[in-house]
């Protein structure tokens, strides 16, 4: 059983970014309720099939399996709900740890959330400089819950 514990930022600034390459990536939903969501993603060139349950405030179970990447392909073209989460991530490291910090691109262009993943929910966090407001218990900026409500959909006054 493997269990995710992360914590999810918006980013103000691009102060991270200097000198940085990120990958791509595309994913969709193949399911998604408030119990599981059912996610095909391709990062760069590897397939991947994520099954994750429910959030308990920062922790949720979670396994990821490798697919093919024109399974993947195929699955996103096919089969996801539309439209697919579209990004740039960057693995960028501060304190000792590394952060994810996802980019969005099509329909979600202009957000900017960084994640850390730690290895128990009260485990102490230095929040680089370049981060905002913690948006770890709003289900708005879940990725799942970004390809069926984009940022393009929001009204003006809850945009972040």
């Amino acid at each position: 059983m493997g269990v995710e514990i992360e914590r999810k930022f918006l980013v103000f600034s691009t102060e991270w970014k200097t000198g940085l390459s990120g990958i791509g990536y595309r994913q969709g939903y193949l399911t998604s309720d408030p119990e599981r969501t059912v996610r095909v993603r391709l990062a760069g060139e590897k397939g991947y099939l994520t099954i994750k349950g429910a959030s308990t405030g920062a922790s949720r179970l979670e396994f990821e399996y490798p697919i093919p990447a024109n399974d993947a392909m195929q699955m996103l073209e096919q089969l996801c709900r539309k439209p697919l989460i579209e990004k740039i991530r960057y693995r960028v490291p501060h304190a000792g740890m590394v952060w994810d910090v996802d980019e969005f691109l099509g329909d979600n262009a202009g957000l900017v959330l960084a994640e850390i993943e730690i290895e128990y929910a009260n485990q102490a966090v230095e929040l680089p400089a370049w981060v905002g407001k913690e948006v770890t218990d709003d289900s708005r900026f879940y990725n799942a819950s970004l390809a069926e409500y984009p940022l393009t959909t929001w009204p003006a006054e809850s945009l972040p």
